[in-house]
């Protein structure tokens, strides 16, 4: 009777062991699922409080006040030159964006004609179209004298504003950012 018993025993706790291996795979396997969030991973959602607009910023990164500013100022604790913000600008109810002119037309309004003695020169200026809005993708150097920067910002106009998202940091941080600053800004988005 005790063999019996014995042998019942020592099935259960081997059941148990490779139930509870099991388990410990499976939540092994849906942590690190929960970790990967695809193409945002590193990246957090921020959205306005009236819920009309959203994107995503880089993960560790604070938010800023600033008085008579943009109206949304991100920049990260590590990198303080790095920055993110939201500028929305009035312009008339009946204006978008191609009343503005072309991404080219709009990159050299906002940033000045390329020529030498502008600091500021417009690298790359394209549109693109999410959801019936046109977005223009503008990037551009910022060549000051005690640092070089890198940006890229994107514009669009909805309901008479003109949205201006867009991310800096320095020259030589450019070709680690730079994908992550891409994401960034093309996540802008409109819930309304």
């Amino acid at each position: 009777m005790y063999q019996n018993s014995d042998a019942c025993v020592s099935q259960m706790i081997k059941f148990f062991r490779t139930s509870v291996k099991s388990f410990l795979a499976i939540a092994l396997v849906l942590a690190l699922g929960a970790c990967s969030t695809g193409g945002a991973a590193g990246l957090e959602p921020f959205k306005s409080q009236d819920g009309r607009y959203g994107f995503l910023f880089p993960t560790g990164w604070t938010r800023v006040a600033v008085d008579n500013g943009p109206e949304v100022v991100y920049h990260d604790l590590i990198n303080s030159d790095e920055t993110l913000s939201l500028v929305i600008s009035k312009l008339g109810n009946e204006v978008d964006l191609d009343d503005l002119g072309g991404a080219d037309a709009v990159g050299e309004r906002l940033f000045g004609e390329k020529n030498s003695n502008n600091p500021i020169q417009l690298i790359d200026a394209s549109e693109r179209q999410v959801d019936e809005r046109k977005f223009y993708d503008l990037e551009y150097s910022v060549d000051l004298e005690e640092n070089s920067r890198h940006e890229i910002a994107t514009v669009v106009v909805d309901r008479g504003y003109l949205y201006t998202l867009a991310a800096s940091t320095s020259e030589q941080r450019w070709s680690k950012m730079q994908d992550t600053f891409k994401r960034v800004v093309s996540s802008l988005t409109f819930f309304i």
